[in-house]
């Protein structure tokens, strides 16, 4: 396998990617970018990686910051349990590690949020260690290179694959590193998913055993998901001279800890919502349905429809039958964190 590692870290220093994350690879900022990068595309992680390392440039700096500060610098990006335990992790990184972030993976798998490919990761690329970080991008090509039918859904095939790669890492300081970011290069530019891959543009062409067979978008093999969850939603833009009403969901749960737009299961009509608001003590002086909207998320669909109601006086609304606060355009702009599955609906506010 020497022959095929030297061609695909060949083939990096060409084809690289240039990344701010990797122009600067210390242990934080390798973290930081990773976690971001999670379940979101490069070009959208590049700003908010900016803007979080401007508000936020070290390991006390993060673990310091508020919950509606973080919130905030991570609005956007969804999966916001990941920004909780970025926070989390570095706090126990200040009390547990001198405030210095471990080098080996299983000590960094100690920390909230990081499991084996971040840990790899981190341990590889900032450190130099001879450590794999398996993700899907890595899956893909080790299956399409091996015609691996075993099916990558199940945790047990991950860690036989970290084991096989491992196996043929090379052992120089930041080898690994460069080999694993090659993997992800490849699997972004080459090794595609859902679409027919570049093979003539492979370094590992005349390798690659589903190549040869012509069969290379029948792996990987994954079992199929379960279907998403339907639920329909109301959404309530309610406006009072240019401020909305917004509250703050749960501490646990879906969208945990963010503000949010008042929300009602299912689809109710105009009628329902104005009978709906006398009982909350408000009376509307006039309502309108906005446009229907979805937001997905993993497991889950919210199927929405909205309504813009504007009220008179909502500051004298009943107290704990209403509960919420009152804001205006720039202050959700600039400090209250919603999801953007509210995105469509913050739009109407004037």
């Amino acid at each position: 396998m020497k022959k095929p590692v030297r061609q695909l870290l060949d083939w990096y220093e060409i084809n690289r990617r240039i990344l701010p994350w990797r122009e600067d690879p210390s242990p934080y900022h390798v973290w930081i970018s990773e976690i971001m990068l999670q379940q979101t595309r490069v070009e959208t992680v590049k700003p908010y990686y900016a803007r979080f390392l401007k508000a936020l440039p070290d390991i006390c700096a993060l673990a310091g910051v508020a919950d509606d500060d973080l919130m905030k610098l991570w609005e956007g990006l969804g999966y916001y349990s990941r920004a909780r335990n970025l926070k989390r992790a570095a706090q126990m990184i200040l009390r547990d590690c001198g405030g210095e972030m471990p080098a080996f993976p299983g000590e960094l798998m100690k920390l909230p949020g990081i499991g084996s490919y971040t840990a790899g990761a981190i341990a590889s690329i900032a450190y130099g260690g001879a450590y794999p970080a398996v993700d899907g991008n890595a899956m893909r090509i080790w299956t399409r290179v091996r015609a691996d039918s075993r099916d990558i859904g199940k945790a047990g095939t991950k860690r036989a694959i970290e084991e096989e790669i491992a196996a043929v890492l090379p052992e120089t300081p930041f080898d690994a590193g460069r080999f694993n970011q090659a993997l992800m290069d490849l699997g972004t530019a080459v090794c595609l998913p859902n679409s027919a891959p570049r093979c003539p543009e492979c370094p590992w062409k005349d390798n690659c055993r589903a190549h040869r067979d012509g069969c290379e978008t029948e792996f990987p093999v994954k079992a199929g998901r379960k279907p998403r969850r339907i639920e329909e939603r109301t959404i309530l833009l309610i406006e009072d001279n240019g401020s909305v009403l917004i509250r703050k969901r749960p501490e646990q749960g879906l969208l945990a800890g963010l503000y949010e737009l008042p929300g009602l299961s299912g689809h109710l009509s105009e009628s329902q919502v104005l009978s709906w608001c006398r009982k909350q003590g408000v009376e509307a002086i006039r309502i309108r349905p906005l446009p229907a909207a979805k937001h997905i998320f993993t497991h889950i669909e919210w199927h929405m429809r909205g309504y813009l109601i504007h009220v008179d006086a909502l500051s004298d609304f009943v107290p704990g039958k209403l509960d919420g606060i009152m804001a205006d355009k720039r202050a959700i702009s600039t400090r209250y964190s919603i999801p953007s599955a509210f995105s469509n609906y913050i739009l109407y506010i004037t």
